[in-house]
């Protein structure tokens, strides 16, 4: 064998054996989060990751944040139906913002399919403490009569316009028949501290930022927004106790782009369950005063049809856009 032959036959061998190896590595998933990291959504995500790791391989969390969630989302809605790609959804991007934005980036209702819901975080209402003490407020029946009593005396603060809290606030003055200016602020935390500093008298926050507050005294919670009363706060009632059928809470899940073969998405079905009802799941989720809820594709695709209708609704009474 000539020089000339030898190296050719060295090179055949040399690319056989990358295209074996290259078959051979294993194929790497990804979690497409559309926040930035460091928030609930986001830390949640990278506990499924590390959850599903024997059942899935390797699982990267991909950030992709902007325009409310629109992004990210959008990038699950058109990556390849192979498993490979799934991502969070969310109250915001799956039904509330389908109503806010005169245009998006993808369709909520088809685009996706759904791989199980993960998260109810309970939304809380308080006030602020010393404001509730002035007023002799001391639980919801009283705050409702207070504010048919005193028209527009009221005043509550949100995130911003469109955001949960203030369309929860908007849903709440709605069924209860009163009426409070609605104050928004640049995000959550500006209308916190707008709240603890008395310059608004209450607000609709998740439970995991008003936690603390409570805790401290700083805030009064008057009633959780879920169906039911939450488990993080047992003591505290659930606005549907007095105003039957109010619910709104914040939640998120899994979805693979629309198309993805069903016994794969039921294969990471089956995966991002196991993970969810582990008990080291259930409790870090604990920390962030978060629920895990583990649902069937289907069940969480009904979940989500009723959430985009019920939006529907309360955004286009708040009149609220962002565009």
């Amino acid at each position: 064998m000539n020089r000339r032959h030898l190296v050719l036959g060295t090179a055949a061998v040399a690319l056989a054996l990358s295209s074996t190896l290259a078959l051979a590595q294993p194929k790497i998933m990804r979690i497409i989060v559309p926040y930035a990291p460091g928030g609930p959504i986001d830390v949640t995500a990278r506990l499924m990751a590390e959850g599903v790791k024997d059942s899935l391989g390797t699982v990267i969390i991909e950030n992709k944040p902007g325009a409310g969630g629109n992004i990210g989302v959008d990038a699950i809605a058109k990556a390849a139906p192979d498993g490979l790609t799934v991502g969070i959804a969310a109250v915001a991007t799956h039904a509330i913002n389908p109503w806010l934005f005169s245009k998006m980036p993808y369709n909520a209702a088809t685009d996706f399919a759904p791989i199980t819901q993960m998260v109810r975080v309970p939304n809380v209402l308080v006030m602020n403490a010393d404001t509730a003490k002035r007023l002799h407020i001391n639980n919801l029946a009283d705050l409702i009569k207070y504010a048919k009593a005193n028209p527009a005396k009221l005043n509550y603060a949100s995130g911003g316009n469109g955001s949960a809290g203030h369309l929860a606030g908007e849903m709440f003055k709605a069924q209860a028949g009163i009426y409070a200016l609605h104050i928004p602020y640049n995000g959550g935390n500006p209308a916190q501290l707008a709240l603890l500093s008395g310059q608004v008298d209450f607000n609709f926050d998740n439970l995991a930022t008003a936690s603390a507050n409570i805790k401290a005294g700083k805030l009064k919670a008057l009633a959780v927004t879920t169906a039911t009363r939450s488990p993080m706060l047992p003591d505290v009632p659930a606005v549907a106790e007095m105003l039957k059928g109010f619910s709104i809470d914040t939640w998120w899940g899994l979805v693979a782009p629309a198309g993805t073969p069903k016994d794969v998405v039921a294969k990471l079905n089956q995966a991002f369950v196991a993970a969810l009802n582990s008990p080291e799941a259930k409790t870090r989720f604990a920390t962030l005063m978060a629920e895990p809820v583990a649902s069937s594709p289907e069940q969480f695709g009904a979940f989500m049809k009723n959430e985009l209708a019920k939006y529907e609704k309360v955004v286009k009474a708040s009149g609220a856009r962002v565009d």
